[in-house]
């Protein structure tokens, strides 16, 4: 496996990428690049496929969309998939130790990276491919594109993922602040937001947006609209959706700790309330994300009446979410099993990622242990001050998973603008960028922290 790593990092290396900035950039103009490449990302959103017809670049699923932040029809028609899938599959193997690799160091770090760029590279070609051969842009229209047009269109794909991946480095390797996936992602959802808001379809009888909606029929109170389109319940479950998030992430739970080499000084170590962050239920958002988009694959190879993706089709039916209250009391069943099926993908992948994190009571407990503090009234002993964490972290990880789980499915049976899944992420990363924000501003005005910290 680390052969194979090696081999991944080797072509990784050879593709284009990015330097380190020397001296680093001021915090403004790191800003200032940031909105840079989210314009860029914007146009890139907008620029139709070369070689398709322009009435096939439309849709998609919304969960789809906002977990990759993708744009249907365009540059940015894999959006994040990519390099998601390739990072998320690295950090798995590395995390259950199935590739032996220490990511604290600096040589495994790029070694890392290297081979995420390149996994990213083969997955693009990959659904770029799949897209391309099964036909999907050209499906109902009569055409039959030519191996040069399939050709054509595959490399745009390609293209812009390789685009994402530099963007992503540029904004990491500090010439920017956070990260373009997190960037995009917030992105996204602040649009579908804007647009379920104000936005307006010229030609359609029934307006799109709530606003326009209202103005238009002023005399109606839009509480629930039909075809999941925008209503008042929506708005009013995005309002309180995102005060309620931005309480709950900012809630700890203390565990009391003494360091006896500094006479027994005691203090507190925080957990957040909601341990595993977002992680249970964005891991479950890109699963259901990647059902569908093999379900788009299956359906432009297969046909929607094959028996296959007949059967494929209904189980995707039943684990996506409704989009409104009125989807969602017009087939209950559908609500019930995405409910059922969501919470447990959450509570699954909330365990398993606290173990291959390092954030199990284990991992926790070696590193208090290593930094001299110890638990008043527990002994000072690995494994003792592991069951003691035992009693917080996995009670933690399952409430918070759960938490974090009827969050998004309340929201997306009243219709919450961005979808649950994306307002719980996206008020999660404006809470990131806030506290980096916030320390480099601190780092710019305290130069000698700077020292302290190693970052000079």
């Amino acid at each position: 496996m680390v052969d194979f790593l090696g081999f991944l990092a080797s072509i990784g290396e050879r593709l284009p990428g990015v330097r380190k900035p020397a001296p680093r950039p001021t915090l403004y103009r790191r800003l200032m690049l940031t909105g840079v490449i989210l314009t860029l990302y914007f146009i890139m959103a907008n620029i139709p496929l070369y070689g398709i017809p322009r009435q096939q670049a439309g849709g998609q699923f919304e969960l789809l969309r906002i977990i990759f932040a993708s744009s249907a029809g365009t540059l940015m028609e894999l959006g994040i998939g990519p390099i998601v899938t390739a990072g998320l599959i690295l950090q798995i193997l590395v995390g259950a130790k199935i590739i032996d690799l220490d990511l604290t160091k600096p040589e495994a770090r790029k070694k890392f990276t290297g081979a995420q760029k390149a996994l990213t590279v083969f997955f693009a070609i990959f659904e770029g491919s799949a897209f391309v051969i099964g036909k999907r842009y050209w499906a109902g229209t009569g055409m039959e594109p030519s191996i040069f047009i399939m050709f054509i269109v595959t490399l745009q794909l390609v293209i812009g993922a390789l685009l994402v991946v530099l963007f992503d480095e540029v904004i990491q390797k500090g010439w920017g602040i956070g990260s373009a996936v997190s960037l995009f992602i917030l992105a996204g959802v602040a649009q579908s937001v804007v647009w379920s808001f104000f936005g307006a379809i010229p030609g359609v009888l029934e307006t799109y947006g709530l606003i326009p909606a209202l103005v238009r029929e002023r005399s109606a109170i839009l509480l629930a609209r039909p075809n999941a389109y925008p209503d008042i319940t929506g708005a009013m479950a995005t309002v309180a959706m995102i005060l309620f998030l931005a309480y709950v992430q900012a809630m700890k739970v203390e565990i009391p700790v003494a360091a006896p080499r500094f006479r027994g000084i005691r203090s507190r170590v925080p957990l957040q309330f909601i341990y595993v962050t977002n992680i249970p239920i964005l891991l479950t958002g890109i699963l259901v994300s990647n059902f569908q988009l093999i379900g788009g694959i299956l359906r432009d190879f297969l046909g929607p009446t094959h028996t296959f993706y007949q059967y494929y089709s209904s189980f995707l039916h039943y684990v996506t979410p409704p989009r409104g209250i009125v989807e969602a009391s017009l087939d209950p069943v559908k609500t019930t099993t995405f409910a059922i099926s969501w919470t447990i993908m959450s509570i699954a992948f909330g365990l398993i990622w606290v173990e291959i994190a390092g954030l199990n009571p284990r991992e926790q407990a070696r590193k208090l242990v290593e930094g001299g503090l110890e638990i008043p009234g527990v002994r000072r002993n690995p494994k003792a001050v592991e069951e003691m964490l035992s009693q917080y972290v996995y009670p933690l990880t399952i409430l918070s998973s759960i938490l974090v789980a009827a969050i998004v499915i309340v929201a997306d049976v009243f219709g919450a603008y961005g979808t649950g899944t994306g307002l719980l992420l996206a008020v999660g990363i404006i809470n990131q960028y806030y506290v980096m924000i916030a320390r480099e501003r601190a780092l710019e005005a305290y130069p000698l922290l700077k020292r302290i910290l190693g970052e000079e």
